[in-house]
């Protein structure tokens, strides 16, 4: 029963930690597309400078994530989640801070070098961290629902981020909310939040010093070192791990590519042609929040109980790659709300994504599994920019090839659509590797 308090309490701990943390950055995304406009292009609806800007930030962030995110999925493996936790968190809080002193054209540019540089580090770091944290305290029947709660509460996070910026009286006022919140967010963490339950620590310092004794009793170790720092030929080597693995991969991939599509044109679209500012975008994003809500907090956990994970992800990508595509063709501003209403089924994807992910392989590797698949998302945002941007560009300028502003989001869709066809391919096991120790066999309960 003790133990059962102590993971109870650390989860809560972490979700209100992820609570407050995504608040603080949700907080600045209805007032960043008028903040870089103002700074880039001054009066102006359309500003392709500000898009191209942004595709090239979104890219230079997905390499420097590609090489991190496996790194420090790995190292918290090894080092523990909240020790990892701290250093992207407090990197985060920097870039606020700026655009909290001053938006002007100088100040605005520090702050896209800054969060560039910083972004390539924390961007889904966070994320990755909190599902490894998960998958180590809950079991495996309630992995789905546990991932779909994490979610939920990013989206609560998401929808009172917004709702601050809706009714915030400037957006100076914004950025300053949201710097001190980052802060508070990472002093929370260290009061709090305990370290991760995870038997993962203690198994691989187990195996750790097993091999070591081996190494050296068999003289086969060059000045008596063991390779403990992850590489690529790790993460190539999880995904030939297992077809399942590999599969999901490719769902992140395709799905990630569709979604960043998606955010990198949407607000930049709405702007040009509806004209959206800070509060309408705010409006818009309240709407997918409660969306998301309703859906992870609520539907997720009681369809976990009557279908797999596998269903619900295929679920939730024809439902993504529907609103991505109304909101391509909307021909009114009442088309985009209503579109935004279909998050209620779209958000299904990421949380089963990840249980299924978190199925394949040992407790030793929840931290190296979700920072795999996170890296993969990031070379997707790496590919998103190349595509998106210039047919963003393009097709919300005069010089398009034919009258269509919402090509770009049509592209993403269909990435979306690609995610689902693999989807509907995917045949999990429900066995999770098993561990090895001391000729004893560790299997979760």
């Amino acid at each position: 029963m003790a133990e059962k308090t102590i993971i109870s309490s650390g989860l809560g701990h972490l979700f209100m930690t992820v609570f407050v943390f995504n608040f603080a950055n949700f907080m600045v995304v209805p007032a960043i597309t008028d903040v870089s406009m103002a700074a880039l292009c001054p009066g102006e609806d359309e500003c392709s400078l500000a898009i191209y800007l942004t595709g090239a930030q979104q890219a230079i962030t997905g390499m420097g994530s590609l090489v991190m995110m496996p790194l420090i999925g790995n190292f918290s493996d090894n080092y523990g989640r909240k020790v990892m936790l701290t250093l992207p968190m407090l990197l985060t809080t920097l870039p606020l801070v700026i655009l909290a002193y001053s938006r002007e054209r100088n100040f605005f540019f520090a702050y896209y070098a800054l969060k560039t540089l910083t972004s390539m580090i924390c961007e889904g770091s966070v994320l990755c961290l909190a599902h490894a944290y998960v998958a180590d305290n809950v079991s495996l029947p309630r992995r789905a629902s546990a991932f779909g709660i994490l979610s939920g509460i990013s989206s609560c996070s998401f929808v009172f981020g917004n709702l601050s910026t809706r009714f915030l009286p400037s957006t100076a006022s914004v950025f300053q909310v949201a710097a001190a919140v980052a802060m508070i967010s990472v002093v929370y963490m260290r009061i709090f939040l305990p370290e991760s339950t995870m038997e993962a620590t203690v198994i691989a310092a187990t195996l750790k010093e097993e091999t070591m004794n081996d190494c050296l009793l068999e003289k086969k170790c060059m000045n008596s070192r063991i390779k403990t720092t992850p590489s690529l030929r790790d993460s190539i080597s999880l995904l030939k791990s297992s077809w399942t693995f590999s599969q999901a991969a490719i769902v992140a991939f395709f799905s990630s590519l569709g979604e960043l599509g998606l955010y990198s044109a949407l607000l930049y679209y709405l702007k040009a042609e509806f004209h959206f500012d800070k509060d309408q975008f705010a409006d818009l994003m309240i709407i997918n929040g409660i969306a998301g809500i309703i859906s992870q907090m609520v539907l997720m956990p009681l369809l976990a109980r009557i279908i797999n994970e596998e269903k619900i992800l295929a679920i939730g990508l024809v439902f993504n790659c529907v609103h991505i595509f109304l909101y391509s063709v909307a021909w009114s501003s009442w088309v985009i709300y209503f579109a935004a209403t279909f998050q209620i089924l779209a958000v299904f994807a990421g949380p089963s994504l990840r249980s299924i992910v978190s199925k394949q392989v040992g407790p030793t590797e929840q931290g190296k599994a979700q920072g795999c698949i996170t890296g993969l998302c990031s070379f997707a945002s790496i590919v998103s920019p190349l595509i998106f941007s210039p047919l963003t560009a393009l097709f919300l300028s005069d010089n398009a090839p034919f009258t269509f502003p919402g090509f770009s989001l049509v592209c993403a869709a269909f990435a979306v659509m690609i995610a689902f066809i693999q989807s509907v391919m995917i045949r999990a096991p429900h066995v999770v590797p098993e561990l090895k120790v001391n000729d004893s066999v560790l299997v979760e309960p």
